[in-house]
């Protein structure tokens, strides 16, 4: 009977790729006090069925320092611990079939030379010499990718646990867990089928088993299995250890040399998927399911035709091996809001041996420094509502997920499965209106709306889509008249209590200690400085403060905010956001319109700027907040949910004759980049601070009031910056970007865009980039004002003005109610 320890600082679940490598990094750490469990052996749940592809390029650039570390971490760790890995760099090569995907791929070998990656745009016939077998007729492109490889799945899980071993890690074959352990609130251990063991802190790595691992603590993992296919050839003439990684996306095909045959897997369009998580078999060790050649047919085929000596070779095995994929296909790490002490590290969405390396480092040190060293925002755990917990939502979405590995990665694509879940009150006017819908944690929203007799429908284009013009016509008409825009989706939070002040003055960047009716725009940060979040803050009583944000970040607000309220304090966080819908109405005429519905008077000495209380509109009271996020005079009216719908109906009726009309998600990104207005998440990173993001107004360093990050702040404020958020504007009104694209200052790559729209009122494609110069790790202001700047679009340059100030109005005249009408 295997002997397990009573006590550890740290238990980790699941003794896959992932589980191992955080054992590892936490040895490394020096946290050797751990216990790795596994309920079977080592590598036998997922891992030792993966593919072991090592594709380096992701689609950020901390996901693509995630890969780059694993790759360098696989090439050494046999001269670490005697095992060798199966690592191999081969070379990776992805054809395009289609003009779209072409620029997909220039897109790709951009984003390369943004993180200073070797890529290579290849023809059609360059990459028949790379490749041979392949067939090249319809082959419009592709790009190689020199540092890409291959490793074997199982021999990397063992060295990665020898490595663990060596350090003093424990690792625990057999050993199954039954219950997670709980004390004041925390994880304390976990119970297993040989005993309880205590522990400081529990990290789930249980793969396809996190979920259930998960419900033990009552922590929500968003996970749900699906079938994953893929044959391994006889030998093929011709094939060599060192042929390269061969992807077709347009064909849902990947391919790689297995002992001197060929390993053809995909991702088809619509996966199979398993059983419900709570209803994965154990024991499950070593296993398969059962062979589908129905469904894999279409992969095979496309297979065939890319490379057509397979029609001609004998299939030795056929693997069917299920794994599990999230909602919104990335993986899955960090602190669990639920119960703190419970890390996560699951959800790797078939790249679990490319992430394996630097994802485990990445969890190992949040939970050795208590928070992340990197942006992991799009991988954090707590991006999920509890909506996401929903077993036949996850099996609905699972279908759709998988085949997005190879879909055309349209920066604006939306999701078309396990939709219309949150609805704002007046959904049903916007749908009338003509709504193109988006969603956002799982509210539905308007993103554009069609004029009458088109179809309320995206289409999807690397050039300007159609959609842009509805667009420019809903800002021209927000800057020229009234718009009015659901805002319902904000998060919303009530921070009450008696040292409410006390706790934001601590938690926020700007002095909230202000007069019942101010509203605040301020940042949240880490002690490192740099941000988790950026909110609004209203003073509503002496007692209690409103607090707006972003649709997406609701779990991870509310859990920063109950986390940093100082010990002791009296005050209280209060989730309200589906209390209130949110009308923005925005326009030099919105005042007019909500003066014909109030007899409040809306005038800047009356209702100046940053100030909010409760007005009467119609039949309704509600809150109105002069504030804005498209840079024009206007108010965000928090109505109660059960009032919005008559609210919404009379903004309407009495705007009639002022022009109003509604207006979307897309006409607020495209105005408030020509604002220059930051976002969380793109500009406001957990790797950015107030500092680089020219933010520092919004920080109280002219006080003697401490708040959580003020010391790197000013250590920040003392130095040059190696990286600043800069404003720019595209020279060719032609041109459209989306935001990821290469930046270079005299021909050399210096960053990249962080979000970018087509601007009605300056006329081009306007946008926000995070810049710096290479060679001096420094971003002055005048190496900003200076040089040639250009911008990478699909392989297309052109030149932009950069600034540090917004391209419109910077002096916020338009705010005003007598404001100019001048960019």
């Amino acid at each position: 009977m295997t002997e397990i320890p009573s006590r550890a600082e740290v238990v980790v679940i699941g003794g896959g790729v992932i589980g191992a490598s955080v054992a590892y990094h936490l040895a490394h750490l020096g946290r050797t006090d751990v216990l790795l469990v596994e309920q079977g052996t080592l590598s036998c749940g997922t891992t030792w069925h993966a593919a072991g592809l090592v594709g380096q390029l992701r689609a950020s650039e901390a996901g693509t320092r995630l890969v780059q570390y694993s790759t360098d971490l696989y090439s050494r760790l046999e001269a670490e611990t005697g095992l060798g890995t199966g690592y191999r760099v081969c070379g990776g090569l992805t054809v395009a079939r289609t003009p779209e995907r072409m620029v997909a791929l220039r897109r790709t070998a951009a984003s390369a030379a943004a993180y200073d990656l070797d890529c290579e745009l290849l023809t059609p016939e360059q990459a028949h010499d790379r490749y041979p077998l392949i067939r090249i007729d319809d082959v419009v492109g592709a790009i190689w990718l020199p540092g890409d490889g291959k490793a074997n799945p199982t021999d990397l899980t063992q060295a990665l646990a020898k490595g663990a071993r060596q350090l003093g890690v424990r690792v625990a074959e057999r050993v199954r867990v039954t219950d997670v352990l709980t004390r004041d609130g925390r994880a304390a251990g976990v119970r297993t089928d040989h005993g309880d063991v205590e522990a400081d802190v529990v990290v789930n790595c249980a793969g396809q088993w996190a979920r259930a691992v998960g419900a033990m603590a009552g922590v929500n993992v968003p996970l749900h299995s699906a079938e994953h296919f893929y044959v391994v050839t006889e030998a093929v003439e011709g094939v060599h250890r060192d042929l390269p990684v061969l992807r077709d996306p347009d064909g849902w095909t990947y391919v790689k040399e297995e002992v001197g045959g060929l390993l053809v897997g995909g991702f088809e369009p619509e996966a199979k998927p398993w059983v419900s998580p709570d209803r994965i078999p154990y024991p499950f060790e070593f296993a398969l399911l059962d062979e589908d050649w129905k469904h894999f047919e279409v992969l095979m085929e496309s297979a065939i035709h890319r490379l057509p000596v397979l029609a001609e070779t004998g299939i030795r095995k056929f693997y069917n091996g299920p794994e599990s994929f999230t909602p919104d296909n990335q993986f899955i790490v960090g602190e669990a809001p639920e119960l703190p002490g419970f890390f996560v590290g699951a959800g790797f969405n078939s790249v679990g041996i490319a992430s394996a390396g630097g994802a485990g480092r990445a969890l190992a040190e949040w939970v050795a420094e208590g928070r992340p060293t990197l942006d992991l925002v799009s991988a954090d755990i707590r991006r999920f509502s509890p909506l996401a917990g929903n077993n036949a939502w996850l099996r609905e979405r699972v279908v759709e997920v998988l085949g997005l590995h190879y879909a055309v990665p349209w920066p604006n694509r939306e999701p078309g499965t396990g939709r219309l879940q949150r609805l704002s009150p007046v959904h049903d006017r916007l749908v009338a209106q003509g709504a193109v819908l988006g969603t956002r944690n799982h509210w539905e929203r308007a993103n554009v709306f069609a004029p009458q007799g088109q179809s309320p429908r995206l289409d999807y284009s690397w050039e300007r889509p159609t959609w842009v013009d509805w667009c420019v016509e809903e800002q021209r008409a927000t800057r020229e008249a009234v718009a009015v825009f659901d805002q319902t989706s904000f998060s919303k939070y009530l921070v009450v209590g008696a040292d409410a002040e006390r706790a934001l003055q601590w938690i926020c960047t700007a002095d909230v200690a202000v007069p019942v009716g101010r509203t605040v725009y301020t940042g949240i940060l880490n002690d490192g400085g740099t941000y988790e979040s950026d909110v609004t803050v209203t003073r509503t009583g002496e007692r209690e403060f409103l607090v707006v944000s972003s649709a997406a970040t609701t779990v991870r607000d509310l859990d920063w905010l109950r986390r940093h309220v100082p010990v002791g304090a009296d005050a209280s966080v209060v989730d309200v956001t589906s209390a209130y819908a949110v009308l923005g109405v925005m326009g030099p005429r919105s005042a007019d319109l909500l003066s014909a519905l109030s007899d409040d008077a809306f005038d800047d000495a009356s209702f100046p700027f940053g100030s909010s209380r409760e007005v009467r509109l119609g039949a309704a009271v509600v809150r109105a907040t002069r504030i804005t996020y498209v840079g024009e005079l206007g108010w965000e009216l928090y109505v109660p949910t059960e009032l919005a719908a008559g609210v919404h109906d009379e903004l309407f009726r009495v705007g009639a004759g002022l022009g109003v009309r509604p207006a979307g998600y897309y006409a607020i990104e495209a105005m408030r980049l020509e604002k220059g207005y930051r976002a969380f998440g793109r500009e406001l990173t957990t790797e950015t601070g107030p500092v680089a993001a020219g933010l520092t107004f919004a920080c109280k360093l002219g006080t003697d009031v401490d708040f959580l990050g003020r010391r790197a702040v000013e250590s920040a404020r003392a130095v040059t910056p190696p990286r600043r958020v800069v404003s720019f504007v595209v020279g060719d009104p032609a041109a459209y970007p989306w935001g990821g694209e290469l930046v270079l200052r005299d021909g050399r790559p210096v960053g990249q865009v962080t979000s970018a729209a087509w601007g009605a009122t300056v006329g081009a494609g306007v946008g926000l980039a995070l810049v710096g110069d290479r060679e001096t790790g420094e971003a002055t202001t005048e190496w900003v004002r200076t040089g040639e700047w250009e911008i990478d679009v699909a392989g297309h340059r052109h030149l932009l003005a950069v600034g540090l100030r917004a391209p419109l109005d910077p002096q916020g005249l338009r705010l005003r109610r007598t404001g100019s009408d001048t960019p």
